[in-house]
């Protein structure tokens, strides 16, 4: 930076009262026996008078007006209770309720009763095998695979309703 740029920089940060009391007192000093840090300084605190004697400027209510019915004449996004079919999040959360049913009763099946050691209602997963199911590659594809289309049928069935809506509106 410059001198006279960092003068101006501590000068503002002086005004702004952000400076520390070692920096103030260099400042004062530096005010009272320098010319050039005096104009400086006068030059400064009257651009700060300035900046806050200036109103910010507000449009007028009639401009306000005249956009908030410009924006009325627009069809506006219905809100999201009127586009979102109740029977699609229905659906994904009957199939994840039935996912979490479904690996639970497997991992109570799993469970060997007889043992004395599980009379104590503590389960361990040391004893839920999912691996007899998990590892084939065969299932992780068919998994794999079904995810894919369910998200593809989703997509096509909001894309026909979205369309539908289209052509009522």
């Amino acid at each position: 930076m410059e001198p006279k740029e960092i003068m101006e920089q501590q000068l503002w940060e002086y005004i702004d009262g952000i400076s520390s009391p070692a920096e103030k007192s260099q400042i004062e000093q530096l005010i009272a026996s320098q010319q050039e840090w005096k104009e400086k300084y006068q030059e400064l605190l009257e651009t700060q008078q300035w900046i806050r004697s200036v109103e910010i400027e507000e449009p007028s209510l009639r401009f306000t007006k005249n956009v908030m019915e410009e924006i009325a004449r627009h069809q506006i996004a219905p809100a999201a209770g009127k586009y979102i079919n109740k029977k699609i999040i229905w659906g994904i959360a009957a199939f994840f309720i039935t996912l979490i049913l479904a690996f639970t009763i497997y991992a109570i099946a799993q469970i060997d009763w007889t043992d004395p050691g599980s009379s104590n209602l503590s389960v361990g997963m040391d004893k839920v095998d999912l691996s007899k199911i998990f590892n084939n590659t065969f299932v992780n594809v068919f998994m794999m695979a079904n995810a894919i289309l369910g998200l593809m049928l989703l997509d096509r069935y909001l894309a026909n309703q979205r369309d539908k809506k289209h052509k009522e509106a």
